[in-house]
């Protein structure tokens, strides 16, 4: 571990100059506490630093949060090894590309699974609860659960040290999660404005606890992480099926979930830490506390 400030702990070997000098500017902010921590794969973001765990006293920065809101991953180890798979896999990626709507702007053309209606049902009366209307950010909300995305979003079948097969995919809140962060990093950005704030980037603007605007970008982002992790949830349910399908099994419920994990890495969550009840962002970064199971990703390909 290197010290690199009184504010900013640092656990990357290779820290790149532009991601050091970010790091540092986002530990500048006076409501950082006790510090900020840089994980080993840290590397440059927007405002704050990827891989950083960002602890903050009565104020939250949206940009530290990202873009895409509960972004994280999921994974289902089966009862299968490597040697009890079919050996022709096009077939699952064909049925798998068919179930998941992959890219940046896929849909569903509709609602027709029973599952599926249950978790809208879910986020609908959560949105209610929460005091606003998805619509309003993303017209097409409900038919993108269940959707991959773009980027360094993936779907995969891989294996672990015993040769144990997983069902892996990484994925997050889609087009409303976005929709809803760029809203509130702009409403930070134009109150710091408004307040002569000067700040060391611009995308490092803040929204201060106890302001109307602050527990609106609570209980939206708050939200927009349970629909990032219901859809990881509904996108496991039908790789699932396609996978008891090609291994030749009746149906989804005969594929045993042995062990399932499913964690954000793109978050905010209110923790208690070095005395104080803090604001805890997690960019880039999954909760690692012992006894905890996570998930690192092998493959972040396109």
């Amino acid at each position: 571990m290197e010290k690199i400030t009184p504010k900013l702990l640092n656990w990357a070997s290779i820290l790149e100059q532009g991601t050091r000098d970010q790091a540092v500017t986002t530990a500048s902010m006076p409501f950082i506490h006790p510090h900020l921590a840089l994980m080993p794969d840290a590397h440059l973001g927007l405002g704050a630093t990827v891989g950083s765990v960002i602890p903050t006293l009565g104020a939250i920065i949206p940009a530290a949060v990202g873009v895409d809101i509960g972004c994280g991953m999921i994974a289902v180890r089966t009862r299968f090894t490597t040697e009890e798979l079919p050996t022709d896999r096009r077939p699952l990626r064909e049925a798998i590309e068919r179930a998941v709507p992959l890219s940046a702007g896929a849909a569903n053309s509709r609602i027709s699974r029973a599952h599926t209606e249950r978790r809208l049902e879910e986020l609908t009366a959560a949105a209610e609860e929460a005091g606003f209307e998805p619509g309003r950010y993303a017209k097409r909300w409900d038919l993108q659960l269940g959707t991959l995305g773009s980027g360094n979003h993936f779907i995969e079948v891989t294996v672990d040290e015993a040769r144990r097969v997983w069902l892996f995919l990484h994925s997050g809140s889609r087009g409303v999660g976005n929709k809803i962060a760029q809203h509130h990093i702009k409403v930070a950005r134009d109150l710091c404005e408004k307040w002569w704030i000067r700040l060391p980037d611009k995308d490092l603007a803040y929204l201060a606890e106890g302001t109307d605007e602050f527990w609106a970008y609570i209980r939206e982002m708050r939200w927009a992480q349970r629909y990032a992790l219901l859809n990881r949830e509904e996108m496991m349910d039908r790789v699932v099926r396609q996978f008891a399908e090609w291994v030749g099994l009746g149906s989804a419920d005969d594929v045993e979930r042995v062990e399932e994990i499913n964690c954000h890495h793109n978050y905010t969550e209110q923790e208690h830490h070095f005395g104080r009840d803090v604001w805890l962002s997690r960019k880039g970064a999954i909760n690692a506390e012992r006894g905890r199971a996570g998930l690192i990703p092998g493959s972040m390909v396109s």
